[in-house]
């Protein structure tokens, strides 16, 4: 079975997606996801001009030896726009592998360890209870662990918040890259997001009880000793976890966190490799891995991390939000399903738009989610239908400080 065609589709059925698709000389074909949100273009160009030439002809069954070959083979390793690459051709190898068998991918990564994989909503609003009522909203909608994000006091716009004003005073819902020809800048000021955010979940706990699993999200925000201060000041509230409390490239940071503070943290949506983790897991510096499929080298390359992670009783959290495409959903599902330790499940439902383009078949009931059990990853594309969504220009917001220094979002 022989790598006969790739084409790489690239469709904004609301915001921007990059998916590859793959043939065989047999005629089956496998879905990959390789969005980078806010690059995507990067990714489009490293996938045409330099990884689909040297796909045709390949064996569509030696799944680890093209992702070292990719991998290695380039020398410039890692890096998102590499790694995203490489993530769209395994899902899609893995894809066809499991059709092949006539089997859902978690079969043959070993089977289901769970019926499904609890997933957390996002509730955020601008005040108290703008934010109460999002949170009702996601537990009528069946979810059983819940995202706080809050507006701040003196802030217009908080990212991550859903319905605050983006530019043009329009409104997002979703966290997309938003289509302006210049990044939108925010203000944002950690002084008082560390004043008002304890007060937050005081809040919350106090409405909602003590038994909803909740999460919260830095956004890489934090200095080290900023990070340890909220961590803190939150273990009250019995966190799910913090994540990304601090820029993650700074792994020292975590140490000192560490030290300070028993709330759980999670971090890796901007890791790319399981070598980001390394001195993370050895030193149990953190509690979930929150990398995604399609950014970490796809199944391959993921399930090396959460391997590595299961050694030091480090739990997967994969990153889920709609900057996902279905194709790279439905794909960290089926490893929820299969591995072992297997911590939550982010999830973002996408728009209606999105779902004409991509036909899923995965499930959210009970507060869980249910990969499909049809051979493969169970998703297809619907490529007349991408063909009506073009491409967009869009970019995530650029925050600064008060004295106009920019500053982590």
């Amino acid at each position: 079975m022989r790598i006969e065609s790739a084409e790489v589709v690239v469709t904004c059925p609301g915001r921007n997606f990059v998916t590859l698709r793959i043939t065989t000389d047999d005629g089956l074909t496998g879905w990959g996801d390789a969005t980078l949100n806010g690059r995507e273009l990067a990714v489009e160009a490293y996938l045409r001009e330099h990884v689909v030439p040297l796909l045709l002809g390949r064996d569509a069954g030696a799944i680890e030896d093209t992702w070292q070959y990719l991998y290695r083979g380039a020398y410039w390793r890692r890096g998102p726009v590499t790694m995203a690459a490489v993530a769209a051709v395994d899902t899609a190898l893995w894809d066809i592998k499991a059709k092949a068998a006539g089997m859902p991918l978690y079969q043959l990564l070993g089977g289901a360890s769970r019926v499904g994989a609890l997933a957390y909503g996002h509730a955020s609003g601008r005040d108290l209870p703008e934010l109460f009522d999002s949170i009702r909203l996601h537990l009528e909608r069946g979810f059983r662990a819940i995202r706080v994000q809050t507006g701040i006091p003196g802030l217009d716009t908080v990212y991550g918040v859903a319905a605050s004003e983006a530019g043009g005073g329009d409104r997002y819902d979703y966290e997309p890259a938003r289509p302006t020809a210049l990044p939108v800048e925010e203000a944002w000021d950690t002084r008082a997001y560390l004043r008002h955010v304890p007060g937050v979940f005081e809040a919350v706990r106090a409405e909602f009880g003590p038994e909803l699993p909740l999460l919260h999200d830095g956004h890489h925000r934090m200095t080290p000793i900023e990070a340890a201060r909220l961590g803190k000041s939150l273990e009250p509230y019995d966190l799910f976890w913090l994540e990304d409390a601090t820029p993650g490239e700074d792994q020292a940071a975590l140490r000192l966190i560490r030290q300070h503070t028993t709330t759980p943290l999670a971090i890796g949506e901007v890791f790319n490799s399981v070598h980001d983790y390394i001195t993370l897991l050895s030193e149990r510096l953190i509690d979930y891995v929150r990398s995604a499929v399609t950014h970490t080298g796809g199944v391959t390359g993921l399930k090396k991390v959460l391997d590595l992670a299961s050694v030091y009783g480090v739990k997967s959290g994969i990153h889920g939000p709609t900057d996902i495409s279905p194709v790279g959903m439905a794909a960290a599902l089926h490893l929820d399903i299969a591995v072992h330790n297997f911590g939550i499940q982010e999830y973002m439902p996408h728009t209606a738009d999105t779902l004409e383009v991509f036909r899923t078949s995965f499930t959210f009931t009970g507060g869980l989610l249910h990969p499909s059990d049809a051979p493969g990853l169970g998703v297809d594309v619907d490529l007349a239908a991408a063909a009506r969504f073009p491409y967009r220009a869009a970019y995530l917001p650029v925050n600064r400080l008060a004295d106009g220094t920019v500053h982590d979002w």
